[in-house]
């Protein structure tokens, strides 16, 4: 782990109590809509900032995958329903930033799928996503989740998935599909059939993924 992030890690351990740092959305090339899920991340953060007691600037930040600014972010979330492109110089950027100690979340809004996986596979042709088990440690944070990934919006009836690439013991990116968890952390009302009970689930199962990626 870089020093930057580690150094983000230690405080978010022992006392919640550091400079202000930001959250991020991946902006990416390819035609998706990366800025999907638009109050998704502001709702995230508040809430973490008061169940977690971290510092997060209340306001998400945009960051392009090709971007030197992307290693000024400990989290950074990922989301959309289309086409995914990564060049060369991005794949090589995203990889640096991921095994310098970055953690990314990549949050499949139905139809990412067939995208994105070809793409990370690029990005660490010598890794495959592998279902975590319910009982690992990132569903039985601050808020326990005995059954694994929940399931926030139903589409075709499959079960939610958590994925994730594992680096050298780390996890550097979760992938939820079938699940829809950014848009569960959505304002209250976006979607009309998540209940407030659906949007408490999401967002605690997000709290639990963003205290993970800052202590793992």
């Amino acid at each position: 782990m870089s020093y930057c992030f580690c150094l983000v890690a230690l405080c978010v351990v022992y006392s919640f109590s550091v400079p202000s740092y930001r959250m991020a959305k991946l902006k990416y090339n390819g035609g998706g809509d990366w800025y999907a899920d638009r109050t998704a991340l502001p709702n995230l953060i508040a809430f973490c900032n008061a169940n977690l007691k971290t510092n997060f600037y209340p306001e998400e930040s945009i960051v392009e995958v090709g971007s030197k600014e992307l290693f000024n972010y400990p989290f950074i979330y990922m989301t959309g329903h289309g086409n995914v492109v990564f060049s060369d110089q991005e794949v090589s950027n995203l990889r640096r930033y991921l095994i310098g100690g970055g953690f990314l979340h990549i949050d499949d809004n139905y139809g990412l799928d067939k995208f994105i996986r070809p793409q990370m596979k690029k990005v660490f042709p010598e890794l495959s996503f592998v279902e975590l088990p319910a009982n690992h440690a990132l569903y039985n944070q601050k808020f326990k989740f005995p059954n694994g990934l929940p399931k926030i919006h139903e589409h075709d009836g499959k079960r939610p998935q958590g994925f994730a690439l594992i680096y050298k013991g780390r996890i550097v990116c979760y992938y939820t599909f079938e699940c829809d968890l950014g848009n569960g952390w959505e304002d209250l009302g976006t979607y009309p059939e998540d209940t407030p009970e659906t949007r408490s689930k999401a967002l605690k199962m997000g709290a639990n993924l963003v205290q993970y990626a800052l202590t793992q």
